[in-house]
């Protein structure tokens, strides 16, 4: 086994996780995690969360952004940036999808991707799922 792709792999799923947190500190909603690995070779994660303005979803994605980009993982594309409805922020091996509620709902993409198993971020990151948000 290539230790050096276990790494990268538990690397990319802690990522995936810490824009999990980002997104509910920052008062997003039902933030899923789905783990793409096995289903697709787009990417290996989706960060999904609802945010209930438009200002809230740009907030998310500019404070993953900001922090990502300190670590020099910057964002490669963006897209629907000046859309009220959904951002998409591809950081290559993960895509966070930040949704209005009604487009989520239209958009569904943990139907879509129904074979993606959910990941309890919660759980990868050692912390309480009521943690008092």
């Amino acid at each position: 086994m290539n230790t050096n792709l276990s790494d990268t792999q538990d690397e990319i799923l802690l990522r995936a996780c810490e824009v999990a947190r980002i997104a509910e500190d920052l008062r997003a909603q039902d933030v899923t995690v789905l783990d793409l690995r096995e289903v697709t070779s787009i990417c290996d994660f989706f960060v999904i969360a609802t945010g209930a303005s438009t200002r809230l979803m740009r907030a998310v994605v500019e404070e993953v952004n900001k922090q990502f980009k300190s670590d020099k993982w910057p964002f490669r594309q963006l897209e629907g940036a000046q859309n009220d409805q959904w951002i998409l922020a591809d950081f290559g091996d993960l895509i966070l999808h930040m949704f209005h509620p009604e487009a989520r709902e239209l958009y569904d993409l943990e139907g879509l991707w129904a074979d993606a198993p959910s990941v309890d971020w919660h759980e990868v990151l050692g912390i309480d799922k009521d943690r008092g948000l």
